[in-house]
């Protein structure tokens, strides 16, 4: 696998109930490249993995409830998204049509927005929100 890339800006680290299935999604969906994985010692969950989306690096683990009291702390758990992570794209329609063919759900189908981007959102089998932008060219 590739080494990671050394960045100086944030890096979104999710949790999610399933980490392999979430890297399978992610590369479709997404395009997403992965660049490490960490398996647990129960052989079923990743401890840690990173991927890269576009110039983007997101990591995420597997759920581990009985290392937080008890408590699972992935989006599908809690019943709530806590944030959303957001793409620039050259094709909104295109990014959100894909995402769904690869198993995500509709939030917000795409439309043009008054900021002047057409904009939408999806869920990832995972429970995390995406939103995909592109400006809307002048007539």
């Amino acid at each position: 696998m590739a080494s990671l890339p050394q960045s100086t800006g944030l890096i979104p680290h999710l949790t999610v109930d399933g980490a392999i299935a979430a890297i399978e999604f992610y590369t479709q969906a997404f395009d997403a490249k992965e660049l490490f994985r960490a398996p647990a010692e129960d052989g079923k969950r990743l401890m840690h993995a990173s991927m890269q989306i576009g110039h983007s690096v997101i990591f995420l683990n597997d759920d581990f409830p009985e290392m937080c009291g008890g408590v699972s702390r992935h989006p599908n758990a809690l019943r709530a998204v806590p944030m959303r992570l957001h793409q620039n794209v050259s094709d909104v329609d295109t990014a959100h049509a894909k995402a769904v063919r690869a198993g995500a759900t509709t939030v917000l189908a795409p439309a043009d927005m008054f900021w002047g981007d057409r904009y939408s959102i999806v869920k990832d089998p995972f429970g995390h929100e995406w939103s995909f932008s592109t400006p809307i060219k002048p007539s």
